[in-house]
């Protein structure tokens, strides 16, 4: 058997861990073509077939079982070793990956990616954004980040300080010749903004106000998916939003949008950069989670 790179073994687990050749392009910043290349080489070089392929779906024959089994943890091992050796760099350099859901990504992009980029520069950062819960280790993450009650137990966690509400808003226009709701089951009677959760269900607009807890099954003339649409569509009058606070805080404070049932809106749970507690981690990692402890403390300019 000839010598094997990297890529074309960390191809086939991206496959195993991603689902398709696709996404595991996707994961790993490669074309598809790249992806099905390698591995048809290595599957060459072992003469035997790693992936049962149709148009529909990609799945491991029994071979590929055996081989994914045997080399993921010496890949692991190499991972670490690569980790270890970059941990020794005076100046943080290479990638950093973090999962973030959107929400979250947006609050955290100026004042501390862009922050920790404008003093590492030799760092990139890929963030991904998505609203399904991952695994960031067994996906190839280094950091996540997560409302506090959603950070995986064995994980260490940075509670990032931001007080954090959702808001009701809509246009100035479109309470023109319509009476403010005062408690959120008046929603019923307005048109809103309906919200599909990735999962391709329909959100529960989700209210509390002393101790009583609300979830409002709004209708209107949208169901969006993507909180900048949302907002779009309320500051142009279509009919009432229901946002993250740091979404349309400007919004608010210059009059595009008006905000109702505020007090029905308390804080959520905190928001959280978390990380597996592994040894050796790279120097641009370690220089990541320095920035974001100084974040979370007050010491860095929050935007």
């Amino acid at each position: 058997m000839g010598r094997q790179s990297l890529i074309e073994l960390e191809a086939v687990l991206a496959i195993v861990r991603c689902g398709s050749f696709r996404a595991a392009a996707l994961d790993l910043g490669l074309s598809t073509t790249a992806i099905s290349n390698a591995v048809g080489k290595l599957e060459r070089e072992l003469a035997v077939r790693l992936f049962n392929r149709t148009t529909r779906s990609v799945s491991l024959t029994h071979a590929g079982r055996i081989f994914v089994a045997q080399i993921k943890p010496a890949l692991e091992d190499i991972q670490k070793a690569m980790n270890t050796a970059r941990s020794q760099q005076e100046v943080p350099s290479g990638t950093l990956r973090i999962n973030a859901f959107a929400t979250a990504a947006r609050e955290i992009m100026a004042p501390l990616v862009l922050a920790y980029l404008r003093r590492y520069p030799q760092v990139h950062i890929d963030l991904v954004t998505e609203g399904r819960l991952v695994d960031v280790v067994a996906a190839g993450f280094d950091l996540g980040v997560r409302s506090a009650n959603l950070v995986p137990s064995d994980a260490i966690a940075i509670p990032l300080g931001q007080v954090r509400r959702m808001a009701v808003a809509a246009s100035p226009a479109f309470f023109e010749n319509r009476t403010i709701p005062q408690v959120p089951q008046e929603l019923l009677s307005y048109p809103c903004l309906r919200i599909r959760l990735p999962n391709g269900a329909l959100f529960q607009w989700r209210f509390e106000k002393d101790g009583e807890e609300l979830q409002i099954d709004v209708v209107g003339p949208m169901t969006l998916d993507e909180a900048s649409l949302s907002r779009i569509a309320a500051t142009n009058g279509i009919g009432i939003g229901y946002f993250m606070e740091v979404d349309v805080r400007d919004d608010i404070a210059a009059g595009r949008l008006v905000r109702i049932l505020e007090d029905w809106t308390p804080p959520l749970e905190p928001l959280c950069l978390y990380y597996s507690n592994r040894r050796n981690s790279s120097a641009a990692l370690q220089a990541f989670i320095a920035l974001a402890r100084d974040f979370a403390a007050g010491r860095l300019v929050r935007s």
